[in-house]
């Protein structure tokens, strides 16, 4: 049964690390001043504002900013700033095993996907494929903020991801199963095929977001996923946004989960509004999960937090 963290209460210490791409000093101050009036307290990081090129500083700071963050008793949640590129160099510098004796609520998509995938696999803790600092800004949408809150810091036995109104599930292929939900950017986890961090589909339902990317290279991504296995023995598949993902060779994203996804013969559920997009459902990382795809529904069967 996998960890679950403690439930986030107004007044908790939110840690605050750059795990990849550097992010300006300005929107890191802007966005702590937005948690603060939230009624969070915010400890940072040593290396938040470090900028390396690509990166926030080397993995070794950047790992240990995160563990950090583990260690101290007063952080009770780890927020990324942003994902970018980089965040897989910290994975062989991080304390597995700290980590699960001492389960925090953890947040992010985009690049920080292989984090979240990987907690779950090293430490069996529960994370959240959810909001990032940057997306803690006045504009960003109430049903993120709903989104985030329902799966962070409310206790409930079972919930059903909703998108936005206007914006419905598609059930592409039928099937009800049930099982644990891994995956996140396609790019994350597809990149760490080959190495100890691999993400484990088996006996799972995985989630796919893409974004920015043309449809060529996601079919390229999607098939080295195929040949590696990745779809083979899983239960489902859940399809979240490609954010301007442009057309390439005539052919478009949905054109690709028609050609690609729906032949593989898995119950497949399309147009979540996850990932990059306007809208963020907030999807538990390890979390046991039905997939309808025969009433277009995707529920999480479990409490993500504890209360302890």
């Amino acid at each position: 049964m996998p960890i679950k963290p403690p439930i986030l209460k107004r007044g908790d210490t939110i840690g605050v690390v750059t795990l990849g791409t550097p992010l300006s000093a300005k929107t890191i101050t802007d966005r702590i001043r937005t948690l603060q009036g939230m009624g969070f307290h915010v400890v940072v990081g040593d290396f938040v504002y470090l900028e390396d090129g690509y990166l926030a500083g080397t993995d070794e700071q950047r790992a240990l900013d995160f563990m950090n963050m583990i260690r101290n008793p007063n952080v009770n949640m780890i927020l990324p700033t942003r994902g970018g590129v980089g965040v897989a160099g910290i994975l062989p510098y991080l304390d597995y095993s700290l980590i699960h004796r001492n389960p925090k609520i953890i947040s992010g998509y985009s690049d920080i996907t292989i984090l979240l995938n990987v907690l779950y696999q090293f430490c069996d803790l529960i994370t959240f494929h959810s909001l990032l600092l940057i997306d803690f800004d006045a504009s960003e949408p109430p049903y993120n903020f709903n989104q985030f809150y329902e799966a962070t810091a409310v206790y409930l036995p079972t919930r059903t991801i909703l998108n936005p109104e206007g914006i419905p599930l598609i059930g592409r292929v039928r099937g009800d199963v049930t099982g644990r939900i891994v995956g996140g950017n396609l790019t994350s986890f597809s990149d760490a095929i080959g190495t100890p961090y691999e993400i484990n589909t088996s006996g799972k339902i995985i989630l796919i977001e893409e974004t920015h990317e043309p449809i060529n290279k996601v079919y390229r991504m999607i098939n080295r996923m195929k040949m590696s296995g990745k779809f083979d023995d899983c239960l489902g598949i859940v399809m979240g946004e490609c954010t301007n993902c442009s057309a390439a060779y005539g052919k478009s994203y949905e054109d690709l989960i028609n050609e690609v996804i729906v032949p593989l013969g898995k119950p497949l559920l399309t147009n979540l509004a996850s990932g990059h997009g306007k809208y963020k459902a907030a999807i538990p990382i390890g979390a046991n999960v039905r997939l309808n795809a025969n009433d277009n529904k995707l529920t999480v069967l479990e409490s993500t937090v504890s209360l302890s």
